[in-house]
C-alpha cells in the first residue's frame, strides 16, 4: 500500500555523519521536517548545525566525509529523492529552486560589485535561463515586494553597500524565495543585526512561510530568536541531537541538563543581575 504523501515529511534526515579530516563533527543526526512546519535547530557555535545544514545542500567541501540518508519528498514527486547520491546536475537543480538558503552575513554572501536586481536576477535565470529579460525584472520587483524593501524600482540598480544591514539580509531573503522553494534553510539570519531590526526580520520570515506553505530549518545559537519562529526544536550538542520536542516543551519542561544550561544562560528580566549567568 502506497504511504499518502500528505503524510510524509517534506525532508527526512537519517543518521548523519559528517568527518573532516576523520574527527567526527556530526555524529548520527536523524530529524524530519513536515509541510509548512519550522523546526529549530539549536546549539553553541561548534555543534554541528552549519555542517548539517551544508550536507542537506551538499556544500561541504570535498575533503568532508559524509554518510547517512537525506531524503527530500516533493509533493509532485512519488517518490523521494536521496540527495546525497543524487548526481550532481539534478541536486543543481534543487539547490535555490526546492530548497534555498539565507546565510548568516549579507555582506559576504552578497557580490559588492554587482547591483541586488543582478544578484536576485540570476537566481532566476539559473533554474529558468529562457525566459525574457522583462519576467525576469518582474519576478525580481516581486521578491523585493514580498520582502518590504522600499522602492524596489528605483533600488534594484543599487550595490550592496548602498543599503542598511536589515535591507541587505531582505535582499538574500528575496534571492532564497524568488524561485518559490520548498523549504528554506536559514542560518542564523539575525545574528548581526540589533534587536528591532531582528524582531522585523523574524516578522518577516513567519509572514513568508504561513503566505507560501514554506517548511524552515531555522539555525541560531539564540533560544530566544528560536522560541519566536519554531514549531518544534532540537538542541544540538558536540555533533548530537540531544533533546527534540515541540517548543514549547521545550521550554517549558526542558529535560536535558545541555537544554537546561542554554536556558539559564540566556538573561532574562528577572535575572538576577548579581549573580554570573550560567556556563554550558
Amino acid at each position: 500500500m502506497r504511504e499518502n504523501s500528505d503524510t510524509r515529511p517534506l525532508l527526512e534526515v537519517r543518521d548523519l555523519r559528517i568527518a573532516f579530516s576523520g574527527q567526527e563533527a556530526v555524529r548520527g543526526v536523524s530529524f524530519a521536517i513536515g509541510r509548512g512546519e519550522t523546526l529549530g535547530l539549536v546549539g553553541e557555535s561548534g555543534s554541528g548545525k552549519s555542517a548539517t545544514s551544508l550536507a542537506i545542500l551538499r556544500l561541504l567541501p570535498e575533503s568532508a566525509e559524509v554518510s547517512g540518508s537525506i531524503r527530500l519528498w516533493l509533493p509532485e514527486r512519488d517518490a523521494g529523492e536521496e540527495l546525497l547520491t543524487l548526481p550532481e546536475e539534478r541536486m543543481r537543480a534543487h539547490r535555490g529552486q526546492s530548497i534555498a538558503m539565507i546565510f548568516q552575513e549579507p555582506m559576504t554572501a552578497l557580490n559588492p560589485v554587482m547591483t541586488v536586481g543582478r544578484q536576485i536576477g540570476e537566481a532566476v535565470l539559473a533554474h529558468a535561463p529562457k525566459i525574457s529579460r522583462k519576467e525576469v525584472r518582474e519576478r525580481v520587483l516581486d521578491a523585493m515586494r514580498e520582502v518590504a524593501l522600499p522602492e524596489p524600482e528605483r533600488r534594484l540598480n543599487d550595490y550592496p553597500h548602498q543599503f542598511s544591514g536589515g535591507q541587505r539580509q531582505r535582499v538574500l531573503i528575496a534571492m532564497a524565495i524568488v524561485n518559490k522553494p520548498a523549504l528554506l534553510i536559514a542560518d542564523e539570519p539575525t545574528t548581526a543585526l540589533d534587536v528591532t531590526v531582528q524582531a522585523q526580520i523574524l516578522a518577516l520570515l513567519k509572514g513568508l512561510r504561513d503566505k507560501h506553505g514554506l517548511s524552515m530549518l531555522f539555525i541560531s545559537h539564540d533560544l530566544a530568536v528560536v522560541a519566536q519562529v519554531a514549531d518544534r526544536v532540537a538542541v544540538m550538542q558536540r555533533g548530537l541531537i540531544v533533546e527534540e520536542a515541540p517548543a514549547s516543551e521545550i521550554f517549558a519542561r526542558p529535560r536535558h541538563f545541555y537544554t537546561r544550561g542554554l536556558l539559564a544562560a540566556a538573561p532574562t528580566m528577572r535575572t538576577d543581575r548579581e549573580r554570573p549567568l550560567a556556563t554550558v
